[in-house]
């Protein structure tokens, strides 16, 4: 690579008004300058960089600020300078650069940070905030800065190896103009992440509240919230879950048996924590064969049935969307269905979270005992009244569901438009 800059591959997508130049690689030396300026005795903000997000101050991230009196020798930051946090995490082990977006006066501290100042009228500052947090760019990043890193036997990275990442820039008079149609773009489409993000969340919050009530409190037999058809209609009352439900479990077949596994029998293992919490589940890591549930204590529990995991990731749970088997690490309730609606009981089991989580017991892993779930008693209300709070609060997730649709719909046609609104660069 020359000091003048190297020709690269010009991105996939480009804007129509653009598509006469090419692109150019240029150090990021060429573009930017280190800042020095320390606070001394004036008055900043300190902030802390969180991998992935960004820049953010002490208070907001520790609720505190770690400033002290070190804070003197902190690195003042202007709207649009950058910060390099030399802190190697699991997620980011080359470190995280991030743009200072604020307006108030910042700082950061000069131990673990390495700060410059774009010059922008060779580049946007917002251009080259993507070109940093796009994973895109994240392989060559990672690579010139682990490589530097090794090369001096610190996770540190001199800021001569900083300052020697390759940066792609469009060449030409429009420079500037294409590199702010893309980052105005990619910025629109990120209010627009932002926007359903907080549309998601704020469903999640409308339904937790609701869980709270349309369930009696502690030591009451009446929600605070009831349907205008069950206003008169007789208290909840406590009842054995055991009257209400058939309880039962499951079993593991020998592993080493190869006929008892891969038979079509859907089997919930441990391994299918991450689908649990989420309504109904239909698929599972691991399916057991007809001669791994004759030969063991596993039982088929119809489509329905509530599932609910008493070991790791205890308090989580289901319905099942179709018959399955489970392992021991699982309790399962198959609702009478005069008496128990078994989406009622799903919802219950997901108020009770948290009572499940403090009870479990263990060095190791966390468990909660079969005698617990045998003289388990819950509030209800007559079965009608349990379907209508059940399909009320499923709807609601359904709705939830369809919004996170949206949301990882728009994330993945975000990370698709920067992979084609950025050239792909080769590190040499």
């Amino acid at each position: 690579m020359t000091k003048e800059g190297k020709t690269t591959v010009v991105p996939k997508l480009r804007f129509p008004e653009f598509k006469g130049g090419g692109w150019s690689s240029v150090e990021l030396s060429q573009l930017a300058s280190f800042v020095a300026e320390r606070v001394g005795t004036t008055e900043c903000i300190p902030y802390t960089v969180t991998s992935g997000e960004g820049l953010i101050s002490q208070q907001e991230k520790l609720g505190r600020t770690i400033a002290g009196n070190s804070i003197k020798n902190y690195i003042v930051l202007q709207p649009d300078d950058f910060a390099y946090n030399k802190s190697a995490t699991k997620a980011f082990p080359q470190g995280f650069i991030a743009r200072y977006s604020g307006t108030d006066r910042a700082a950061v501290p000069n131990s673990i940070f390495t700060c410059f100042r774009v010059n922008g009228s060779i580049v946007k500052p917002t251009f080259l905030d993507y070109i940093f947090s796009s994973n895109l760019h994240g392989k060559w990043l990672r690579t010139r800065i682990t490589v530097g890193a090794r090369a001096h036997g610190s996770l540190n990275v001199s800021d001569d190896d900083l300052m020697a990442l390759p940066v792609p820039l469009p060449a030409g008079s429009d420079s500037l103009n294409e590199q702010q149609k893309i980052a105005d773009c990619l910025t629109s489409l990120g209010e627009l992440i932002s926007a359903q993000e907080r549309k998601v969340e704020g469903l999640k919050t409308y339904k937790r509240g609701l869980i709270q009530r349309l369930f009696p409190r502690e030591g009451e037999n009446l929600p605070c919230l009831r349907f205008p058809e069950f206003v008169d209609a007789p208290d909840w009352k406590y009842e054995q879950l055991d009257a209400l439900a058939k309880r039962g479990s499951g079993h593991t077949p020998n592993k080493s048996m190869a006929d008892y596994y891969n038979g079509g029998i859907k089997w919930i293992s441990l391994a299918d924590s991450r689908r649990l919490d989420k309504g109904l589940i239909s698929q599972t890591a691991t399916e057991i064969s007809q001669l791994g549930l004759d030969n063991s204590s596993a039982v088929l529990h119809p489509a329905g049935s509530v599932v609910l995991s008493r070991d790791a990731g205890v308090g989580k749970s289901a319905v099942m969307g179709t018959s399955m088997a489970v392992s021991q690490h699982f309790i399962v309730w198959t609702c009478h269905e005069k008496r128990m609606s078994n989406w009622f009981l799903y919802y219950v089991l997901q108020k009770m979270k948290p009572v499940f989580e403090s009870i479990a017991t263990g060095s190791t892993i966390k468990t909660i005992g079969v005698p617990f779930f045998r003289d388990m008693r819950i509030m209800v209300p007559a079965l009608p009244e349990q379907q209508k709070i059940a399909k009320s609060l499923y709807s609601i997730d359904a709705r939830i569901t369809t919004e996170t649709e949206k949301l990882v719909a728009l994330k993945v046609h975000k990370k698709g438009l920067v992979q084609q609104l950025f050239p792909a660069l080769e590190d040499k």
